[in-house]
């Protein structure tokens, strides 16, 4: 083969395995961290600051239940 020929010829096609990024995988740990802290803040902003409740009782089972039991009486 000449060099013209050499030049003009398709490399061959290797396989190349993708390497994950990091900040793929960063996504899958750091965006579900985000919703749970969300979930908290907006938790605690309601029935702390609008409801003018004690911060304490945010987090307590039987306050959610008894906020479930008045929304879903019947």
């Amino acid at each position: 083969m000449t060099d013209t020929q050499k030049q003009n010829s398709k490399p061959e096609e290797k396989e190349v395995k993708k390497k994950k990024s990091g900040w793929r995988v960063a996504r899958w740990f750091l965006i579900p961290v985000l919703l749970v802290l969300a979930l908290a803040g907006g938790m605690v902003a309601g029935y702390v600051v609008l409801g003018k409740q004690d911060i304490g009782s945010v987090f307590q089972w039987s306050t959610w239940k008894h906020v479930y039991d008045l929304v879903f009486a019947s």
